[in-house]
């Protein structure tokens, strides 16, 4: 892994961020016994050993408003972060001390982060340290910025940035994270906009995915469905929820088995489909889309109808609004027309 020369971020990429069609983090677990934090080299404002901001002891008032914005992201409390971004967007930086621009970035983010009171928390990741979670985020050079919501990461950019660039990118993630629910403050500001209430159907559906109970969680958004059919967040989530069920039952050693499968036997649908789940979760979006188009295109009948379905559903764990779906409806007409 290597620094790269310069990737900084356009203000324009803002626009782009999207929640939906983001891996899931929150089923990562955390170890046994992990490793203790390690100090950040070089950005001069690195302890060892901080904690996370938002956890443990219920502080008073004056202490909140002390509560560090900065915390060293380790195996220990990368699943707290992960929580804490159920209510808090979570920055997470991925360094490493060979990269003389890491701890140039990385202080810059104190700074912009700090002006934001408590709406943002910053998490630094040493990469040597933590090397499971530049695989997580699948980052190819450090420093890389990635934002995680309600459990999903968010890339940002790779490389250097200027302030007023990062600015607007954190400008348009707190936007995102209003736009779903995400509004709380770990210095608990008094001016912050209220969450607003969750639907007990969603609010069923959600605790399940907590407990790792897709099959009830989508039941919670089914019966969602039955009683709002225009029910737009219910129908993401439904199509949510069993991508992560037909996941969770495929192991590492099936993966491959079936990626050798789906090569070998391009008209075998469950293979397909298989692979094109893989494909989406993975962040491979375009792929998972074109191998489904490519199906029912060579098919007719039961199978093709099948298909069918899975791509629409895909469509809605992507988001109906993300360009590629847009691009992947044409593929589909053409094949189906």
């Amino acid at each position: 892994m290597s620094s790269p020369g310069s990737r900084p971020v356009s203000p324009a990429a803002a626009s782009q961020l999207n929640l939906r069609g983001a891996v899931d983090l929150s089923a990562l677990r955390r170890p046994a016994a992990p490793p203790p934090a390690p100090p950040v080299q070089g950005s001069g404002a690195a302890a060892p050993g901080r904690g996370i901001p938002d956890g443990g002891v219920q502080d008073p008032a004056a202490e909140e408003a002390r509560r560090p914005l900065r915390v060293d992201a380790n195996e220990a409390n990368f699943q707290d972060l992960v929580e804490l971004s159920a209510r808090i967007p979570v920055l997470f930086l991925l360094w490493a001390s060979y990269s003389p621009e890491s701890g140039t970035l990385l202080q810059s983010l104190e700074n912009v982060v700090e002006s934001y009171d408590g709406r943002i928390v910053l998490a630094a990741a040493d990469i040597d340290a933590f090397p499971q979670l530049a695989d997580a985020f699948r980052i190819e050079a450090v420093p890389t910025a990635v934002a995680v919501l309600k459990g999903r990461p968010l890339p940002l950019f790779q490389g250097p940035a200027a302030e007023q660039e990062i600015r607007a990118l954190l400008d348009e993630l707190l936007k995102v994270a209003a736009e779903n629910g995400v509004t709380g403050s770990v210095r608990g500001e008094s001016s912050a906009p209220q969450e607003a209430p969750v639907p007990p159907l969603h609010q069923a559906a959600f605790d399940a995915i907590e407990a790792g109970d897709y099959a009830a969680a989508a039941q919670a958004y089914r019966q969602a469905l039955s009683e709002q059919p225009a029910d737009r967040e219910a129908k993401a989530g439904l199509a949510q929820v069993e991508l992560m069920g037909r996941l969770e039952a495929i192991s590492a050693p099936q993966a491959e088995a079936l990626r050798q499968q789906a090569a070998q036997e391009p008209d075998n649908l469950d293979a397909q489909l298989a692979i094109a789940d893989l494909d989406v979760s993975g962040g491979h979006i375009d792929d998972g889309f074109n191998r489904i188009i490519a199906f029912i295109g060579r098919n007719f009948g039961a199978e093709r109808e099948t298909a069918r379905v899975r791509l629409l559903e895909l469509f809605d764990v992507v988001g109906v609004a993300d360009e590629r779906v847009a691009k992947a409806r044409q593929g589909l007409a053409r094949v189906l027309f």
